[in-house]
């Protein structure tokens, strides 16, 4: 009969290690671009997302591992806003536009998200926008996004902007942009 620390140690030895050996550099390494594309920004939407046409074809790009305040939504057939902004959510897209748009752009892209935007690094020259961002106090690192070793770039440009009392760490507490979300989907908006 088998007992119980030796029925452990096999499940250890046979099953256990063999897996954390098969799963040690996905954990060790960072994650690599899937695609590394170029093209010329179109549209600015917001302070994390743009548009580049990119030989041709214009690509919704939402910059990894940031989060900018929100902008007000407006209606387009009435003019009117249907969805509230937050503090510094236009000075954020207006950073972002005075930086990219019309320029070219290089894309790192990491992941393709449920709304079929291109989840990227974007690169003016070798200056990494979304770092700026943050370093400029525009935008959160995305903890929730965020992977080695861009992890602790973007907290330690976070913590800088916020020391400095940079852009919207003027404030003393900003709302981050996903609690904002989350309380205007519960408030049914």
């Amino acid at each position: 009969m088998i007992t119980g620390s030796f029925y452990g140690e096999q499940v250890i030895r046979r099953i256990l290690l063999p897996l954390c050996l098969l799963l040690f550099p996905v954990l060790v390494f960072a994650k690599e671009p899937i695609r590394t594309l170029s093209g010329s920004v179109v549209k600015v939407a917001d302070g994390d997302t743009i548009t580049v046409n990119s030989e041709g074809t214009k690509l919704k790009v939402r910059l990894y591992g940031i989060d900018a305040p929100e902008t007000a939504k407006i209606n387009k057939r009435t003019g009117k806003v249907n969805k509230q902004g937050q503090p510094y959510g236009e000075e954020a897209f207006q950073a972002l536009s005075g930086k990219v748009m019309g320029k070219q752009v290089r894309l790192e892209v990491m992941a393709i998200d449920r709304y079929k935007r291109a989840v990227s690094i974007v690169y003016l020259g070798e200056t990494n926008v979304n770092q700026g961002m943050v370093s400029a106090g525009w935008a959160w690192a995305y903890r929730r996004y965020l992977d080695r070793p861009h992890a602790s770039e973007y907290l330690e440009a976070e913590e800088t902007a916020r020391s400095a009392r940079r852009g919207l760490w003027k404030d003393r507490n900003p709302e981050p942009p996903w609690e904002f979300r989350r309380e205007q989907r519960r408030r049914g908006f």
